[in-house]
């Protein structure tokens, strides 16, 4: 089994920065892959940005330039690096990992860009 547990979201003006922690215990070995995911209010929930074993990522494309995702190399700490945030950046953020046994996802951490 696989735990995870969010944290770092908050309030954050346009144009600002917010780094999210993702804490990862449990049987990090069954991992195959970790992303970052998102859902506003009355939206679907979206994938952010995604990290792979060999270290590829990807991301959205309303992300892309702006967001960074990265893991320690035992997969026990998932980041994203938020930057410029924008008012459509407002969601709660949620950590999942894709495992051997399925999807594990966090309770989530709410991320507000306001001014």
């Amino acid at each position: 089994q696989v735990q995870v547990v969010e944290s770092g979201g908050g309030l954050v003006t346009p144009g600002g920065s917010l780094r999210l922690s993702c804490a990862v215990s449990g049987s990090t070995v069954t991992i195959r892959a970790m992303s970052w995911d998102r859902q506003a209010p009355g939206e679907q929930r979206e994938l952010v940005a995604g990290v792979y074993p060999n270290g590829a990522t990807k991301y959205a494309d309303s992300v892309k330039g702006r967001f960074t995702i990265s893991r320690s190399g035992n997969w026990n700490t998932v980041s994203l690096q938020m930057n410029d945030l924008k008012p459509e950046d407002t969601a709660v953020y949620y950590c999942k990992a894709v495992t051997v046994w399925g999807d594990v996802v966090g309770q989530g951490t709410q991320v507000t860009v306001t001014s």
